[in-house]
């Protein structure tokens, strides 16, 4: 199953840019020196003004961003391939750095750029990054290299973001992003799908659940998210997705903004 987690995409006017996912921060490298903990490194070096600042050079009005967040498991990244093969020509994706190690299928250069803590380190001091993250243990990051890639192709903005990122750009009137949040059947049937995988240790599984709890909170909030998808039924999950996605799209095209590539896209069908 092709992996669209973390990944950030949006549209300029004719030219796409892939941004932020979680946090955003910059980390100095120790030479020779191990990483002990990456959430206090983040914490300490983390600027949210910096990375909006420095994206807001490389951002052009267009149709608003759209954030799918939700639990490991949750099956948005499957919403997300979906809406990905009704409509190629509309959204992008970009390719996240991470120091974790690849899971069974996961390809190099594909889902995502694999490489070691001493090179994430290295790219993020000489200022590759437009944003940096840890989940799980583990670094992601966004770099501009990538950006710039998807920025060429004209694409619409997609992130796929964590409850950390949701907190972050949902504050940024810059980017004016639709938020979704994709709600699981129960943390049972999360818990079931996890298994399934079997890529989890019984702890790194009990964190997972443990953080599904926390986000199926802050997504069943009122005001939170734009619109809750719940995810009993894929096919109907996903009916619900697209007529969301259809009608904010034809609402962002009625105030002039240039949608015209979804609207040809969507047309279609």
């Amino acid at each position: 199953m092709l992996s669209l987690a973390r990944a950030v995409y949006f549209t300029t006017n004719g030219a796409s840019v892939r941004t932020f996912n979680r946090c955003f921060g910059v980390i100095v490298k120790r030479p020779n020196r191990p990483v002990e903990n990456f959430e206090r490194l983040i914490r300490c070096f983390v600027s949210p003004s910096k990375a909006f600042s420095q994206l807001s050079g490389m951002v052009k009005q267009g149709p608003r961003p759209l954030v799918i967040c939700g639990p490991s498991g949750s099956g948005k990244s499957t919403l997300l391939k979906k809406l990905f093969k009704e409509f190629p020509e509309t959204f992008g994706f970009s390719v996240s750095h991470t120091t974790r190690k690849p899971r069974p299928g996961e390809e190099n250069g594909v889902h995502y750029h694999f490489v070691s803590v001493e090179e994430m380190q290295a790219a993020i001091e000489n200022g590759e990054f437009i944003e940096t993250a840890v989940f799980s243990g583990n670094m992601y990051g966004t770099s501009k290299k990538a950006v710039e890639n998807v920025q060429q192709q004209g694409k619409v903005c997609v992130l796929d973001i964590e409850i950390e990122g949701v907190k972050q750009v949902r504050n940024s009137d810059r980017l004016n992003p639709l938020l979704v949040f994709v709600n699981p059947p129960s943390v049972a049937e999360l818990e079931r799908r996890l298994r399934g995988r079997q890529t989890e240790t019984e702890e790194s599984l009990q964190k997972r659940l443990n953080t599904a709890r926390v986000e199926i909170e802050y997504g069943s909030t009122p005001g939170n998210f734009d619109i809750v998808v719940h995810n009993n039924n894929l096919k109907q999950a996903y009916a619900d997705l697209r007529d969301f996605i259809v009608r904010e799209l034809e609402t962002q095209q009625n105030q002039g903004i240039n949608v015209s590539l979804i609207r040809v896209a969507m047309n279609e069908d």
